[in-house]
This record gives structure tokens, C-alpha cells and sequence, in this order.
């Protein structure tokens, strides 16, 4: 691990020691938790990355949910972790991040700009059950009414039901829950960590019946395992079904660190497919341009076929509510415009 290479000063990454534990107990059989205190949470996006957003917060770094294809598989090479069995099972843990948070919400210089959380691990993952540190982390945002979305697989989720209706009462909360397909043989293999796609779905469910609207992130969708039209068909149909408010597909990417381990685990499950994917992912990390936009189209025509929208974010509420200027005359056209694009959260 990076830090083993600091002599005494693993402060230089985190601030303070690192503790690690592991928990013998059968939800966390295989895990090491890696507990630091962090000296800051709120992160600033790249300006280079195509993440409509431009703050994140991450509680943990590795996930458990174990997705064979999670881009976020080569941050953990800077820990000199592997991106492979030791993203999976090998957790780095925050433990103080609500108070963190917390400090720097409240310091004069943050703006109040919406955070993303669940855009790099999913911070609902089987360590938060452990941690319990999203509570805290909600709890920070809501008394300082600050916009904030949540993109997750976990049905941990839930337990946090009531932060969630508080916070969306002062400010604009989005919840995305991602179900790229329905086949339960592929999701036992390809996110073997994660609930299953129906308990996902309840989720939307529980949300929408409690007033937070809860929109699908359809991701990914993975080339010649889960985009046959019947499929898509049969995905967004769920989808509707369960109450999600808006759908929008994303197309397997595979960046270095996830290219290496998807790519051994279609050898080893998909063979006939490897040569398939070689030439289709022969131009970098992305899918061709056009497969992007067929699928997009298909899933598009197929929400709208299913009373779907697309995705449509509010303006925050602030304490106390600022009267907002009036629009200038071309912004408001350009407004409606966007608002009918299919957007990542």
C-alpha cells in the first residue's frame, strides 16, 4: 500500500494513522477496512471529465459491490492497491467524513454548488451498514441546505428515507438508482456485490411512493449481453413500472484498470466474445459513436413509448429563499432545450 512507503507519516495522504480491520462475520467474510481520517471530502471534478457536476463526495475509496467494469477500478493504484481483487475487498474508509463535510460547508468560501455522491464508488455499499457515515453526511447538507444527488445500486438506501424528505423539503435532492438489465445469470456474475436488479427496483418504488422522485441510470448497458432490442424493451418496461420519473442509458465504457479485469472476466464467462469486444473498444474506452447513439435512441423512443421522461433537474431552495432574476431572453429557450436531453443524474 502507498502509504507503507511514508515511514511514520501515513498523514501525508490521510491526516492521521491508518487502522485496519477486518470483521469475520459473513457480510464482510474477505474484506479489510482500511479506517483513515480524512483532511478534506469535498472534491473539485477534473475539468476534462464529461461528469455534468463539478463536487463530489466519496465516504470510501473501493466498493464492494464488486462490478467487474467500475471505472473507478484505477484509483486505487494510487494507493498502490490492486484494481482487481483489491478494489473489491480492500476499503478505505473515512471515518470522520460527516464532521469533515460538515467544516467545510460551513466555510466562507464554499458556494453552496451541488455535490455528487455515488459517481465514483457507491457510498451505500455493504460498508456503509458498518459505518453509518451517510447519515451524518445528509444530516451536514440538509442543515446547510445544500443541493446534492445520489447515484447508488444499494437498497441501504432506504434506511435513510426520512434525511432524504427533510433535505428535499430546503433544497433540490436527485436520487438516481442504476439498473443497467434485468438477467439475473449476468448480474450474478458481472456485479456479483450488488442487490439484485428487482431489489433495485424496489427501491425506485419505496422512493417515488414516499414523494422523492427517483430517476434510472440504465448502466451500463453492456454490448451483445444486454442490448438486444427485447431486452431493452423489457428493462425500460420495469422500470416504468416501478415509478422511476426518468431513464437514461449509458453504454459500457472501459477505461485502464476496468478494461483489464472486464476483459478477464469475458474470457473467462464470454470467450466467443472476446475478438467482439476487441474490435468494437479498438479506439480507446468508449464504444463506437454510433452504437452509443442507437442505443440511446432505442431506449429514448422506448421511455417515451412507456410515459418515461427524460431527466429534469431543478433549482435549489436555499434558507432563506433568494427571489431568482428574472431570465434573460435566451436563456430560458436554452433552458427548455436542455431539459429535453437524457442527462447522467
Amino acid at each position: 500500500m502507498r502509504w507503507d512507503n511514508l515511514g511514520e507519516s501515513p498523514s501525508a495522504l490521510f491526516g492521521a494513522d491508518v487502522v485496519t480491520r477486518t470483521v469475520d462475520t459473513p457480510e464482510f467474510r474477505g474484506i479489510t477496512f482500511h479506517e483513515v481520517r480524512a483532511r478534506s471530502l469535498v472534491n473539485r471534478v477534473p475539468g476534462a471529465s464529461r461528469m455534468p457536476f463539478e463536487w463530489t463526495v466519496n465516504p470510501y475509496r473501493g466498493c464492494s459491490h464488486a462490478c467487474v467494469y467500475c471505472f473507478a477500478r484505477r484509483t486505487h493504484s494510487y494507493l498502490d492497491l490492486d484494481t482487481g481483487l483489491g478494489f473489491d475487498s480492500q476499503i478505505v474508509v473515512k471515518v470522520n467524513a460527516p464532521e469533515v463535510l460538515r467544516r467545510e460547508l460551513a466555510a466562507p468560501r464554499w458556494r453552496g454548488d451541488h455535490i455528487a455522491m455515488g459517481t465514483n464508488v457507491d457510498c451505500y455499499q455493504r460498508a456503509e451498514g458498518r459505518y453509518g457515515l451517510m447519515p451524518g453526511i445528509l444530516a451536514a447538507l440538509r442543515d446547510r441546505a445544500n443541493p446534492f444527488s445520489i447515484l447508488t445500486k444499494g437498497t441501504l438506501i432506504l434506511r435513510d428515507l426520512e434525511l432524504l424528505r427533510q433535505a428535499a423539503a430546503v433544497t433540490d435532492v436527485g436520487i438516481s438508482v442504476s439498473v443497467g438489465f434485468l438477467d439475473r445469470t449476468l448480474w450474478r456474475t458481472v456485479e456479483p456485490g450488488t442487490p439484485a436488479p428487482e431489489r433495485r427496483l424496489d427501491v425506485v418504488r419505496t422512493l417515488t411512493a414516499h414523494g422523492i422522485p427517483c430517476g434510472v441510470l440504465m448502466a451500463p448497458v453492456i454490448p451483445f449481453l444486454a442490448d438486444a432490442p427485447e431486452q431493452l424493451r423489457a428493462t425500460v418496461r420495469a422500470l416504468a413500472e416501478a415509478g422511476a420519473d426518468s431513464v437514461t442509458p449509458l453504454v459500457l465504457h472501459l477505461r485502464p484498470g476496468a478494461r483489464e479485469w472486464f476483459m478477464a472476466w469475458l474470457a473467462q464467462h464470454h470467450p466467443h466474445l472476446v475478438r467482439r469486444y476487441e474490435a468494437m473498444y479498438a479506439g480507446g474506452a468508449y464504444a463506437p459513436t454510433g452504437y452509443q447513439r442507437r442505443i440511446t435512441r432505442q431506449v429514448h423512443e422506448l421511455a417515451a413509448e412507456y410515459g418515461l421522461g427524460p431527466s429534469r433537474p431543478g433549482r435549489a431552495r436555499r434558507i432563506p429563499p433568494e427571489p431568482a432574476p428574472a431570465p434573460a431572453p435566451g436563456k430560458a429557450a436554452e433552458r427548455a432545450a436542455q431539459g429535453t436531453q437524457l442527462t447522467l443524474l
